[in-house]
């Protein structure tokens, strides 16, 4: 095979300037970049070949990065650790793009938290996943999650500690702020209602399988959101009176909604470990995965972001 840029025949015959071998593979972003074989490059080039070769795999490399680290805060006299993901090939200073607040399920600031808000930094969002409960705890026992969820439903700390993650985001000087949205997974679900209903500026929630907490007629004064809520059809812990009592709020406060249900799905439908945590805690047909309704439910998800964060 003769490559671009190969030698006359009288030159490759004197073998001992040259050395092998032939091609050169950059595995980022399945990108296969092909260099003339080593024994066509007089030895005198060579540094400038290689320089070349370097500068594509660098350079696909830093096309690909996604930065992600802990940060510290506090409110309310608690000290909080949250979690940012952002793609700085996409995102910068200069380049500022939306921001999505993550919300963890009740089982605290975990590794399902943090890797949806990878997915969503190599989607070109600013995500930060927040802590609510502080210093990044974190449990499978349903008895403790419950304790720790339980200390905010029902009160304005809910809102005021999302609030404090939502100004983390804002702070890092790499969002669009008027392109932001918060969403949510069971407890987390509810935190983005009520982060919402206190007239956050947000332009859109997500909540996947998150209790719904039916709106006040203030709180439909003080939303700026439009909502996407993703539920279980088959969710025990939602049932069917909690469901319509959410939706006639909605339509009595005027809401831009959407509410799709997933046939099948009970609680918990998104998390691949939901059954492990299940059978731990007595909880099986309770909550579960279901990778069907994880899969729709993310492809609205992605679908609504598009339509709330179109520039106009």
């Amino acid at each position: 095979m003769k490559y671009p840029g190969s030698l006359s025949k009288s030159q490759s015959e004197s073998k001992s300037q040259y050395v092998d071998p032939a091609w050169c593979f950059s595995s980022v972003r399945r990108k296969i970049v092909f260099f003339p074989p080593l024994s066509t490059v007089p030895r005198m080039n060579l540094s400038r070949f290689f320089l070349a070769a370097l500068a594509v795999g660098v350079g696909a490399s830093l096309s690909a990065k996604i930065i992600t680290k802990p940060i510290a805060y506090e409110q309310g006299g608690v000290k909080l650790e949250g979690f940012l993901a952002y793609d700085d090939a996409k995102v910068s200073t200069d380049n500022k793009a939306p921001g999505v607040l993550v919300v963890h399920e009740w089982w605290g600031l975990n590794d399902y938290a943090k890797g949806r808000a990878e997915q969503l930094a190599k989607l070109g969002y600013v995500a930060f996943a927040v802590d609510m409960y502080g210093g990044g705890i974190s449990t499978e026992d349903a008895k403790k999650a419950g304790e720790l969820a339980g200390q905010f439903y029902g009160k304005p700390l809910m809102a005021e500690r999302a609030q404090a993650g939502l100004d983390q985001l804002l702070a890092t000087g790499l969002v669009d702020t008027n392109r932001v949205a918060a969403i949510g997974y069971c407890f987390g679900g509810s935190t983005v209602l009520a982060l919402a209903y206190s007239g956050a500026p947000l332009v859109g929630i997500v909540t996947f399988h998150g209790a719904l907490i039916p709106a006040s007629a203030d709180a439909a004064a003080k939303n700026k959101a439009k909502f996407l809520i993703c539920h279980g059809a088959m969710d025990p812990l939602v049932n069917k009176e909690a469901v319509d009592a959410f939706i006639k709020s909605m339509n009595d406060g005027k809401f831009d909604y959407e509410f799709a249900s997933y046939s099948g799905a009970v609680h918990a439908f998104t998390n691949p470990d939901s059954d492990k945590v299940a059978a731990a805690n007595g909880m099986t047909g309770k909550i579960g995965y279901n990778a069907t309704a994880d899969h729709r439910s993310w492809a609205l998800m992605k679908n609504f972001f598009k339509e709330i964060f179109s520039r106009k």
